[in-house]
């Protein structure tokens, strides 16, 4: 009886310090409006370096608006094909080209209700021609829009109007590093 007692103390001293963390972040994790931060503001010099930063990696960019209905359906599936080829190359460029000026009004608390874990650059400039304009010169407006990018920077492909997780999988995969093996052998 004694011996369990003395365990039982030995162990909560060891766990204390990460039940006080747990206790403290999780109400944080869990609380609906705590969105990820927008990335900074960018205007076309800003997105090329953002876009030289990504160089060696598969990159999906994504050019999305809150007005937008179809941009908005195809984000969780961006979101989820991020997750599951981000060991395979994969990374997620989201920009937003809402109106510079609603940044606090209208992209902070939309990111926080309906996307929090959304990383996302936002134009700072009214021209979003400018922005677009560093991958695809001949853009026609029309979002969403997004481009795959090889791993030396090269578009490979644009993608126009809502499409499914399926659509962009494809669009993807040729440009992905090999899955890994799984151990098993094929069978016959």
């Amino acid at each position: 009886m004694i011996g369990a007692i003395m365990t039982n103390l030995v162990l909560s001293r060891r766990l204390r310090p990460v039940l006080i963390l747990a206790a403290i972040t999780l109400p944080f994790l869990a609380t609906p409006g705590l969105a990820v931060p927008p990335g900074p503001a960018l205007d076309a010099g800003g997105f090329r370096q953002v876009l030289e930063q990504q160089r060696g990696q598969v990159v999906l960019v994504n050019f999305w608006a809150t007005w937008c209905q179809a941009c908005l359906k195809e984000i969780p599936a961006l979101l989820d094909l991020e997750r599951q080829y981000h060991d395979r190359g994969l990374r997620l460029v989201a920009v937003s080209l809402d109106e510079p000026a609603d940044y606090s009004a209208v992209l902070v608390p939309f990111l926080g209700k309906w996307f929090p874990t959304l990383r996302t650059y936002r134009r700072a400039t009214p021209d979003m021609d400018g922005l677009v304009s560093v991958l695809d010169p001949a853009w026609n407006e029309l979002l969403p829009t997004s481009y795959v990018l090889d791993r030396s920077g090269a578009v490979k492909l644009r993608i126009q109007g809502g499409k499914s997780a399926e659509d962009f999988a494809a669009a993807i995969r040729p440009w992905l590093d090999p899955a890994p093996a799984t151990g098993r052998r094929a069978t016959p």
